[in-house]
């Protein structure tokens, strides 16, 4: 594992700082002058178009990226996962790829195909499957390590995760995330209290194009708990043999960590299969249900609509029905505690 990564050494040209996100922010630097393909990737996002949607009291922003066609097309069956070695694998990485040791169990590397300004894949040392059972607490380590600035994310195995088979987590620039800014005024206006106490508040919120659980706290073991409530309810009702299909971001805000948590129904729209110009390559996973859609064919970011975007979101997320039913069960898990 060592050859995978980075020198301190190599890394003191471009600390601006000493805290742990200055020195991830210091592996970008170094990447992009080290490594061709990472520093093609960044600058290719100075060309990316973006287009901008409002809806009612927030937007859904379209990014056409072709850098991430390989990423939105992959093919996540478990006969193509089988038939390919696995990227994520640290004897499978490009030899210039390089990384941070994160609590001796992952390794942050810079996404050469980047969505943000600043992209960074957390790859588990190990081949895992992808799974958020036992590693709900990596993810919160990571949004408060890295600070405020930056954004932790999940994709389940079916929900928009390209590689299903090995655990890995993204990092990326909260000012990227449309859902952080908008987060408070959809609060207000469409969210209601499931659980209120001194450490934990929990909402649910609807009329926002996705139906999502809110969850805040300042302490990590109360939050960490309240989730494994949830998830060990949530599985078992699911029926799902690997997991629920999810999407989870987390930010750090001044009064602790801030999770929100998306229900999924599906991995891609019927709009991702239609043919000609009635189709559209979206395969959402959290940065699009975070407000960003990223589109990498020019044809299909030209004609997507308002309308695509409401109805892609409304297929793959929880319908009014199941959220009801899924509600419920997370206020049962959460009582008592």
């Amino acid at each position: 594992m060592n050859d995978r990564l980075v020198k301190h050494e190599l890394l003191t040209p471009y600390l601006r700082g000493e805290t742990f996100a200055d020195q991830v922010h210091a592996l970008l630097l170094q990447q992009n002058d080290a490594w061709g393909l990472a520093r093609e990737g960044y600058r290719a996002l100075e060309s990316v178009k973006t287009k901008t949607f409002l809806f009612d009291g927030f937007v859904v922003k379209v990014q056409h990226n072709p850098g991430r066609l390989v990423s939105t097309s992959a093919n996540t069956d478990p006969h193509s996962i089988r038939e390919r070695p696995c990227f994520l694998c640290r004897q499978n990485l490009p030899p210039e790829q390089k990384g941070i040791l994160y609590r001796d169990a992952y390794i942050i590397l810079v996404n050469p195909f980047p969505i943000f300004n600043e992209h960074f894949t957390v790859v588990d040392t190990e081949h895992r499957p992808q799974r958020i059972a036992g590693s709900f607490g990596t993810l919160l380590d990571l949004a408060a390590d890295l600070g405020s600035h930056y954004v932790a994310l999940y994709n389940g195995p079916r929900a928009g995760a390209s590689a299903p088979d090995h655990r890995h987590f993204q990092v990326g620039d909260r000012a990227f995330i449309p859902i952080d800014f908008d987060y408070a005024g959809v609060m207000e206006r469409s969210s209601r209290a499931l659980h209120t106490s001194a450490d934990l508040t929990v909402r649910v919120v609807g009329g926002y194009l996705r139906r999502v659980i809110g969850m805040e706290s300042g302490q990590k073991e109360v939050l960490k708990e309240a989730f494994e409530r949830v998830y060990t309810r949530w599985h078992a009702w699911s029926g799902d043999a690997d997991e629920p299909m999810m999407n989870i971001l987390v930010f750090l805000d001044p009064a602790g960590w801030r999770v929100i948590l998306v229900p999924r129904s599906k991995h891609r729209s019927s709009h991702y299969y239609r043919e000609g110009d009635k189709r559209v390559l979206l395969s959402p996973g959290a940065v699009d249900l975070g407000g960003t859609c990223t589109i990498p064919a020019r044809e299909d970011f030209e004609r997507i609509t308002r309308n695509d975007i409401a109805e892609i979101f409304e297929e793959v997320c929880y319908s009014a029905a199941r959220f009801d039913e899924f509600t419920a069960l997370v206020g049962e898990a959460l009582r008592g505690l």
